[in-house]
């Protein structure tokens, strides 16, 4: 086998670690992804899942950054095309609507499912969490910044206040999915947004 191959094939067997790990813990929790259970559903042995990381730790930072990257992805770069402010904001929350009431809607938002479940255990996995969660709010901060200047909104808005407002939507959107299910919590959770960013 060519040390290039290898290398290939090294990075392949990671992406299928990582993508397994982030299918469980968002079903189980990131501290329910066992060592075991990835083997077993890789068809791998326990030394060959953790050889590519060292640590379990290592495990979950990796899928925490996997999580934030197809956040990424999924919410944010998908409203790049929309005008700065008001639109880039309703294209992006849309988005972020449409990912936790979706076909995907059970497993919630991966991110905010490990806030919760490491919120008081410090350490570099609640770390990873709070920096790929702060990268988001400075990313709608942004956004509501460049609206007041544009006059879309209110001089006197308080940027950060209706922030945490908009992810409140977010939030009350992803627990009745989670609780309910049904079209309701998206129905809602636009027209929530819409009062809140409207004229």
């Amino acid at each position: 086998m060519s040390p290039r191959k290898s290398v290939v094939e090294t990075a392949a067997t990671r992406t299928r670690i990582v993508a397994r790990s982030l299918a469980l813990a968002s079903v189980d929790g990131l501290e329910g992804v066992t060592i075991g259970r990835l083997a077993t559903d890789l068809a791998m042995s326990k030394a060959g899942v953790i050889g590519h990381f060292g640590t379990k730790e290592a495990l979950q930072l990796a899928t925490v950054a996997e999580a934030a990257d197809r956040f990424r992805k999924r919410v944010p770069e998908r409203a790049v095309g929309a005008r700065p402010g008001i639109d880039r904001l309703l294209r992006a929350f849309g988005e972020r609507i449409d990912s936790v009431t979706g076909p995907d809607g059970p497993t919630g938002c991966f991110l905010t499912s490990v806030a919760v479940e490491f919120d008081g255990r410090p350490g570099p996995v609640r770390d990873a969490v709070l920096t790929a969660l702060a990268s988001w709010s400075q990313y709608v901060c942004g956004e509501l910044r460049v609206a007041v200047a544009a006059g879309e909104l209110p001089a006197d808005t308080d940027v950060e206040q209706l922030e945490f407002e908009l992810d409140g939507v977010v939030l009350a959107a992803r627990q009745t999915v989670r609780l309910h299910g049904g079209e309701i919590a998206r129905t809602r959770a636009l027209r929530a947004l819409e009062r809140l960013l409207g004229p």
